[in-house]
């Protein structure tokens, strides 16, 4: 155990990122006796007392403040492995509530929440030659296909649930492997209450919900992810936190970890409470967390859920908040988002930070040292929005909104980027991706498949939600499992099929990842044909030959002779088609290789001509050429 009093100290500065192994629950030999060590802040509290299975839940174990740093603790022999347990906490007006452990590591299944009693065990890794690729290779430089999951409803038992990961292990990662994808990211696993809040609203920042088994199956799960080449990253949540009475919430009886002014302490958009992020103490608690999920088990990276609610003072829909000078900026926000990916870049260069952040007003990616916030990705929602948007309009009018589809060119440098097509795309009446799509069962699935080869060519890394790679039509139901049933139905084989294949092809093309944030990377063939609504351009690699032409045809015409201007003399072949019958479309067989034409094209000295199926995508690649 570290010195108790510089621990003590260096929470209180908000330096203290390994504080869970001061607080919480500590097998101990003290004094030449067994037990156990208990630690809780609380600096406002009359009274402490460890109440649990080993004393009847009784005032016979009362905590000792440490006066000067409002650290409650107690040493005992009575506890024993697996006792569930709480704190009796008398707050500043006398009132007695029972409350969870901050630092748990295990909680009883909910609806019960006592603490449970858990020592994680030293485990022998074996992934060292997944860690030691990570920390050799560039991330922003390799393929980042994200397959996002909801543990609870991927997949469930007959009775409804979830699958440990014990089982998952045996499910999922098979799974995932099989479709290509290079990541998982998980919705956020810690404890919460509330199966409907997703676990966007935590009571344990340092605890696995128990719906998912113990911690030690985590570990096992993500060591065998990794030696199938398959990353983990989850989702965390450091701007609020479960209103609960016996959580977190005014644990003391004051404002302890939210704001004192209780309009910014309360977040009315989630009924949360919102952090406060200028509190040393809740600094040194929640990036104590984010390095714990990464160390205890091995995380690949970690999406920041909701940044802008805490960037901003006036992002929530209860009543407007500004600074003293009329700003709506939040600087406590912002400069706890800085330390923290200061903090973890510092421990774990290769770890990958991602923000969820619907705003542009602040750089979020990009070094600290830069004015940044430090994050290594931002979730692109402007072009889920406008993209969405696009999709789901009759075919009719497209070559008026055409702009939709090709504004995100103007700012797709801005910041490094990752394509999200997520779990709040599919929910709450917005429908599912497939769902979204214009026009008949057939045409939908044609546009889906369209919409695939977008994201897949579009610059930036990429993100889907789970059952959106087989179609399924149905919304999302986070209580229930996906669709399986789906995959009876030969239209949904194709569809999961062909997105397999272009996991792998983007996998295999360098030219879709390799300069993915440079602005090289791409070049627009031509992005104003509103008139035919066919979008072209070309994606780069590192060499003059290494490239790939793209053509997204919107419109329910098939384009034949259609023009398209290219870099090189020589020959272009088809490496992807859209409607292929395999793929559930028509097509038989692939377009025949095409000669360049010596007619200028806009930019180009070169074209060829080609047939663009309806609604379809296809992929061009050169076959021989000279440069």
């Amino acid at each position: 155990m570290p010195n108790e009093k510089s621990s003590i100290e260096r929470f209180e500065t908000g330096e203290n990122f390994y504080s869970q192994q001061y607080f919480g629950s500590h097998q101990a030999l003290h004094e030449k006796q067994e037990g156990f060590f208990f630690r809780v802040w609380a600096p406002n509290a009359q009274a402490i007392w460890l109440v649990g299975d080993f004393n009847h839940w009784d005032q016979s174990l009362p905590m000792k403040k440490a006066e000067e740093f409002g650290v409650w603790e107690i040493f005992t022999a009575s506890p024993k492995e697996g006792d569930f347990y709480k704190y009796l906490v008398k707050q500043v007006d006398g009132r007695e509530v029972y409350k969870t452990d901050p630092f748990a590591v295990v909680f009883e299944k909910r609806p019960d929440n006592a603490a449970v009693i858990h020592t994680i065990p030293q485990k022998n890794w074996h992934d060292g030659l997944w860690q030691n690729r990570s920390k050799q290779t560039d991330h922003f430089k390799r393929p980042l296909n994200i397959y996002e999951v909801h543990a609870s409803s991927w997949q469930t038992e007959e009775d409804g649930t979830p699958y440990t990961f014990k089982k998952l292990k045996e499910t999922l990662i098979p799974y995932v492997k099989e479709m290509g994808f290079s990541h998982i990211e998980f919705m956020p696993l810690m404890e919460h209450p509330l199966g409907t809040s997703w676990g966007y609203q935590l009571i344990g920042y340092f605890a696995l919900s128990s719906y998912y088994g113990r911690p030690e199956e985590f570990q096992d799960f993500v060591e065998e992810c990794h030696l199938n080449d398959i990353g983990v990253l989850i989702d965390w949540v450091p701007g609020h936190f479960c209103i609960n009475d016996d959580a977190l919430a005014h644990y003391d009886g004051t404002p302890q970890f939210e704001y004192n002014d209780p309009i910014r302490a309360k977040n009315v958009r989630w009924g949360s409470l919102n952090f406060d992020l200028s509190k040393p103490q809740v600094q040194s608690f929640l990036i104590s967390s984010a390095l714990y999920w990464i160390e205890m088990f091995h995380i690949d990276g970690i999406r920041v859920d909701a940044v802008s609610n805490m960037l901003y003072l006036d992002y929530d829909e209860g009543p407007v908040v500004v600074d003293q000078e009329g700003g709506n900026r939040n600087w406590d926000g912002f400069y706890f988002l800085q330390k923290l990916n200061a903090v973890v870049k510092l421990n774990h260069p290769n770890v990958i930070m991602i923000a969820e952040e619907s705003s542009s007003e602040t750089k979020i990616t990009g070094t600290v040292e830069s004015g940044a916030l430090g994050f290594d990705y931002k979730w692109n929602l402007g072009w889920m929005n406008d993209t969405l948007r696009f999709y789901e309009m009759d075919a009719a009018f497209r070559k008026y909104n055409f702009r939709l589809l090709t504004f995100s060119f103007m700012y797709m440098m801005n910041e490094n980027y990752i394509l999200s097509l997520s779990h709040d795309e599919v929910v709450h009446g917005k429908r599912s991706l497939m769902h979204k799509m214009w026009g008949d069962r057939y045409k939908q699935f044609a546009q889906l498949r369209n919409l695939y080869v977008y994201l897949m060519t579009h610059p930036g890394k990429k993100l889907l939600f789970m059952g959106s790679e087989w179609g399924q039509f149905l919304e999302w139901k986070s209580d229930k499992r996906l669709e399986w049933i789906d995959l009876d139905d030969e239209m949904n084989q194709s569809m999961q099929h062909f997105t397999k294949t272009l996991n792998t092809f983007y996998k295999n093309e360098k030219a879709l990842w390799i300069s993915d944030h440079c602005p090289e990377t791409i070049e627009i063939i031509d992005a104003d044909n509103n008139e035919e609504t066919v979008l072209s351009f070309i994606r780069k690699g590192v060499t003059k030959k290494d490239f790939l032409i793209v053509i997204l045809n919107y419109s329910p015409l098939e384009r034949q002779n259609f023009v398209v201007g290219v870099p090189f003399s020589g020959t272009y072949e088809e490496v992807l088609n859209t409607e292929m019958k395999e793929y559930g479309g028509t097509w038989t067989a692939h377009n025949q290789t095409s000669e360049t034409i010596k007619e200028p094209f806009k930019q180009f000295d070169y074209q060829i001509k080609t047939i663009v199926p309806s609604l379809g995508a296809i992929i061009l690649k050169p076959k021989q050429i000279s440069t």
